[in-house]
């Protein structure tokens, strides 16, 4: 052991320096704040690592529910496939009986009238029970009035099909993929929306009964036919030169094709955005969207139709999809309203089209008007929105409309030829028909048209010139009687004249109009 220092000696020690002393309480520092660096950082670490292993739990535990909700649901499909079995036989043997009185009611009664619900369901069984599929498609494309009777019955008369999936594809086969008309009418080229019509009307006949849209009943070999035929319709869109040129109703039959047979394609995701998109005006493009699995996406669409100047189309789709508080309807709708004003006034600036340019200006602000009102009304958004001004307007431009299609009033003066004093001669198609004919819409006023010709004569034409007619330019024909008539001079008698031999009538009366004219 070291021995004790005296006391005495420890006035000798040297006492520490001051910067000795600073360098200390610096390092001392250093030593804190790394101390201090180093807890932070390890503190850091830990709080990830617990996250990381959260959400590592949350992730095991939903994949645990899915793989569970996943075997449920194939016990309970692998449950009812007896009990779907069992349905549909029951459904075929009531299909049968319902065939069989059918038939019977319809060829005993071959020439009956389909203009009911009942006729037209059982003319539509007539071409199914026989599985005609070209005769229902000439059918239905020549009922394009019923629309509404149609859509009502044709699902009911699908159910009574063999195989409804099978005759679905072999009825539109005839346009869709690929139009195969030899001949093609000008009005009858659109043919979309039977395609449509029926399509929609396969799904509550394939649905499962018992546990709905998740299961098809189609047969793999039309469910393979169905693929082919989309793949078939993809392939042609470089022929009709892209999607941003293929027609509305191929668009809507292709995707409505999809959903029905039920073989959308994930990898498809980016095409059908594009489509829907393209053809967004379309009634049922919303609901097709979110059957194409495109909910996700509907933020960026609703965006993009916004910024295309389509707040309209953007409002139904708001409404399919809940996204009412991101999207709020009555700006939009305002903002759809201003810029078809906007249109309009475009429109009336047009110098090359100023003849129609107010009536094409009217007709784009109550189209606008009327989709506004309609939407309103749809959504109840009549608190938010009121349409009684929207009402006025649209009442202001019909009637506007209205007063310029009024016939102008032209005032019914007794003209005479100015060098002769006699009656101005009936027009050609008067002496034809035998009954007035006018250029002006206000009768009983007679004007001459100036395309008429001259009457075949020998006898030449007055000398002096014809005086002016109204505000209508001289004909550059002037009349010539025929030369068995009588000529005439002084100013226009009391009583009506007679044409001994003018214009083959050989009665010597005027013809019937010219004598109510001179009255």
């Amino acid at each position: 052991m070291g021995s004790i220092p005296d006391p005495g000696e420890l006035t000798e020690l040297t006492p520490p320096s001051f910067d000795e002393f600073q360098r200390q309480t610096s390092l001392m520092t250093s030593c804190t704040l790394l101390w201090k660096e180093l807890s932070d950082h390890f503190t850091s670490l830990e709080q990830d690592l617990l996250k990381k292993s959260e959400a590592m739990k949350r992730k095991i535990q939903t994949l645990d529910n899915e793989t569970k909700e996943s075997l449920h649901e194939l016990e309970k499909r692998e449950n009812t496939i007896e009990g779907s079995v069992k349905i549909a036989l029951g459904k075929v043997e009531v299909s049968k009986e319902v065939a069989l009185m059918a038939m019977e009611r319809i060829f005993g009664d071959e020439n009956g009238e389909v203009d009911d619900g009942e006729g037209l369901l059982l003319k539509l069984k007539s071409f199914l029970l026989r599985m005609d599929s070209s005769g229902l498609w000439r059918f239905v494309t020549g009922k394009k009035k019923e629309l509404d009777a149609l859509r009502a019955q044709m699902p009911l008369a699908l159910a009574d099909c063999v195989d409804p999936a099978k005759f679905v594809l072999e009825a539109i086969s005839e346009v869709f993929p690929v139009d195969k008309r030899v001949e093609k009418s000008e009005r009858g080229n659109d043919l979309g929306w039977a395609c449509v019509l029926i399509l929609e009307s396969l799904i509550p006949v394939v649905v499962d009964p018992v546990i709905g849209k998740s299961r098809l009943l189609v047969t793999p070999s039309v469910k393979e036919r169905a693929k082919e035929i989309a793949e078939t319709w993809k392939a042609s869109l470089e022929e009709r030169g892209g999607i941003e040129n293929v027609k509305t109703p191929d668009v809507h039959t292709f995707l409505q094709h999809l959903v029905t047979f039920g073989i959308v394609k994930k990898e498809d995701v980016n095409l059908y955005r594009k489509l829907v998109v393209g053809s967004a005006w379309r009634k049922q493009m919303p609901k097709l969207a979110v059957s194409l699995g495109l909910s996700d996406k509907m933020p960026d669409m609703i965006e993009e139709l916004i910024s295309k100047g389509q707040q309209l189309d953007a409002v139904h789709f708001t409404y399919e999809v809940g996204l009412v508080d991101k999207f709020p309807p009555v700006p939009l709708l305002k903002a759809f309203l201003k810029d078809a004003k906007k249109a309009a006034a475009s429109i009336l600036e047009d110098p090359n089209n100023i003849g129609r340019s107010v009536h094409l200006a009217g007709r784009k602000e109550q189209s606008a008007l009327r989709a506004v009102i309609k939407c309103i009304e749809e959504y109840k958004l009549e608190a938010e929105f009121p349409p009684e001004n929207l009402k006025k307007r649209l009442e202001q431009l019909e009637k506007g409309k209205t007063e310029k299609r009024k016939p102008v009033a032209v005032p019914a003066n007794k003209r005479t030829r100015a060098n002769n004093g006699g009656p101005m001669p009936p027009a050609k198609a008067g002496r034809l028909t035998n009954a007035y004919v006018s250029s002006f819409p206000a009768a009983p006023t007679f004007v001459r048209s100036p395309s008429h010709a001259q009457y075949p004569a020998p006898v030449p034409p007055y000398h002096s010139p014809p005086t002016m007619y109204g505000s209508r330019s001289p004909p550059t024909n002037p009349y010539a009687y025929s030369p068995e008539a009588a000529p005439m001079a002084g100013s226009y008698p009391g009583a009506p004249m007679t044409y001994p031999a003018y214009g083959g009538y050989g009665n010597g009366m005027a013809p019937a109009y010219q004598q109510a004219y001179y009255r």
